[in-house]
């Protein structure tokens, strides 16, 4: 909800249908529409609240049936809006810098939140190297990896997906998997997969 890149239950139903049909025709962001659209494109699409609706009880049941979802599917756009007011108003007590304080912590931190999310979903795809035969095009890429905290490391995701960790190397670098490890160990994540799988040699695509 910070990054502003939607909703929970919207983010989930749609990184679930692209895992469902990754690369394929019912893909939301698949790169054989153009580099371009798995970039940033495929955001653009107006869709009316009943496709989300039907969108949200197909990918996200679970979520779907839990009332705070709800709530932060009404509500998601408010907590940047509020970010805004508040960085407005420390920046003009600072010494009249408000405006400043809104671009540089606000518009600019999202604009790069977005891009660095949105390669995950058009370089990743299309540059890289390949631990595991998947049945998509997902890719390493080391540069994504650096700017996503991990999840650069995209063909090791999507081979196995329900992996807390996506850096499958020792020189893979998972900032979000050191993240969940301190979490866990403070004993606020549990029943975390992490057992990670011998690679394989992929084939040349």
């Amino acid at each position: 909800m910070l990054s502003a890149e939607g909703s929970p239950m919207q983010w989930v139903a749609v990184h679930r249908l692209h895992h469902a049909n990754s690369d394929d025709v019912d893909d939301p962001h698949s790169p054989n529409d153009g580099f371009w659209w798995s970039h940033m494109l495929w955001f653009l699409p107006y869709d009316t609240a009943e496709e989300n609706d039907r969108l949200h009880r197909r990918w996200a049941p679970d979520l779907y049936r839990d009332p705070v979802f709800h709530l932060f599917q009404k509500t998601f756009i408010l907590v940047s809006v509020a970010l805004g007011v508040l960085l407005y108003a420390a920046g003009e007590w600072a010494g009249g810098l408000g405006v400043s304080w809104v671009l540089w912590g606000l518009c600019l931190r999202l604009v790069l939140a977005y891009h660095s999310t949105w390669f995950v979903n058009s370089a990743t795809h299309l540059w890289g190297y390949r631990n595991y035969e998947t049945t998509d095009m997902s890719r390493n890429l080391w540069w994504v990896a650096l700017l996503s905290y991990g999840e650069g490391w995209h063909n090791n995701h999507h081979a196995h997906q329900r992996l807390a960790v996506h850096g499958h190397k020792w020189w893979e670098i998972d900032v979000t998997w050191n993240v969940i490890r301190l979490l866990r160990v403070l004993g606020l994540a549990t029943k975390v997969q992490d057992r990670i799988p011998q690679p394989k040699v992929a084939a040349s695509r």
